[in-house]
């Protein structure tokens, strides 16, 4: 993301009281651990690592798409 990381969107979003219900899904070519342990911490709710290749990308897309959509609950 330009000039804003996600580390930083995510703490935004979740110190606000308004929004802090929102999920976050940290998408990201990092692999390494500190970066998925600090995504959690700041609140995320998911951390995918992005697959090189097309296909791949479009197929995790889909599978995340269809589970924040489709299958989590939450709160009413």
């Amino acid at each position: 993301m330009p000039r804003v990381g996600a580390f930083e969107v995510t703490r935004a979003i979740k110190s606000d009281e308004r929004t802090k219900r929102i999920p976050i899904v940290i998408m990201t070519s990092s692999k390494e651990e500190k970066d998925v342990a600090d995504s959690y911490d700041l609140g995320a709710n998911s951390y995918i690592v992005k697959p090189l290749d097309f296909e791949s990308l479009a197929a995790v897309a889909r599978h995340a798409g269809y589970y924040w959509l489709a299958i989590n609950r939450t709160p009413a």
